[in-house]
């Protein structure tokens, strides 16, 4: 599969010093019903700048997702969302808000893989919502782990990012079809995604997707044509340049992929302010190397930050 033909197939795809600060936690023990059959669980988390650095000045959960930790990060603050049930089941619905106030920094990621259980008649699939809102030269880098799809899954995903002027968003996901010791490759019944971009309540992106095994030629050329995982890194902002696109593409020339893994990847700049790295091959870790290089190349070019050493 030629590089070309692969981006022209679409897809979606810093505890710190705290002082004078009030905390606002909150929490309960269950998530809330809304219709039958459908849990909703939400997870809200403002982020504001203050002298020693960024910090968490409020915060929202009901079970079962938390912020499990957050801690400094020389400036920024990081947090790391746990999910403390086996993971999204049928009739789940994760609603998950992330605000980022004037020049605040923040890294979120998650513990590990989001796993995607099967649907049930009766409660029907598992869905993620996720809103992104960053303030005049907020910076938000989010970057989870890979998202797995069981067999039978049907999982629906509606990612917003809102940016004001300076702001930098960025972020990576990884899609594997399966346990594929399991025999489960696109064993999944569909997945649908949707990821808008706005800019001063401009809409400057939009990448929906819709991907459904059964009654697609998943195989063919201009489709997955035999790779199975799909990756892609994004950053937008005001901020960024045609000259970062080549820089990342000269960084991704030189990474070596080990193992029996192919991967093919391309970079091309956005209709305005962004970014696209898209990637595809036949295991999750060879994408999350090419998510990372394109990752600490935006950090260092555009941040002038040193990459992120965290080990979960």
């Amino acid at each position: 599969m030629s590089i070309g033909s692969y981006i022209g197939w679409s897809m979606s795809w810093p505890t710190f010093m705290v002082t004078r600060i009030i905390m606002k936690t909150m929490a309960l023990n269950t998530a809330t019903p809304s219709e039958k059959g459908r849990r909703i669980s939400q997870l809200r988390a403002v982020f504001e700048k203050r002298e020693r650095g960024s910090t968490i000045t409020s915060k929202y959960h009901t079970a079962p997702i938390k912020i499990a930790k957050a801690f400094p990060l020389g400036g920024p603050v990081g947090v790391i969302v746990m999910d403390v049930s086996p993971g999204l089941l049928a009739g789940d619905q994760y609603e998950l808000h992330w605000k980022a106030e004037d020049g605040a920094h923040a890294y979120i990621t998650n513990q590990s893989f989001t796993k995607v259980h099967p649907a049930h008649e009766e409660h029907g699939g598992s869905t993620m919502l996720q809103c992104f809102e960053l303030g005049n030269g907020a910076i938000i880098e989010s970057m989870p782990e890979p998202t797995m799809l069981y067999r039978d899954a049907e999982f629906t995903m509606h990612t917003e990012v809102r940016l004001a002027e300076g702001a930098i968003w960025m972020g990576a996901e990884v899609l594997c079809p399966g346990r594929a010791l399991r025999g489960e490759l696109f064993a999944y019944r569909s997945f649908r995604s949707k990821f808008n971009v706005y800019y001063k309540n401009e809409l400057i992106y939009v990448q929906h997707q819709f991907i459904e095994p059964l009654s697609q030629r998943l195989a063919s050329r201009g489709c997955y044509a035999g790779m199975t995982h799909t990756g892609v890194f994004y950053v937008f902002s005001d901020r960024v340049q045609a000259a970062y696109a080549d820089a990342i593409r000269n960084a991704l020339g030189a990474l070596s992929v080990q193992g029996e893994h192919r991967v093919e990847w391309g970079v091309s700049m956005t209709y305005k302010y962004g970014i696209a790295v898209m990637a595809a091959s036949t295991a999750a870790w060879a994408l999350q190397e090419v998510m990372s290089t394109a990752w600490v190349k935006v950090r260092e070019i555009l941040l002038g930050l040193s990459p992120i050493a965290l080990r979960k």
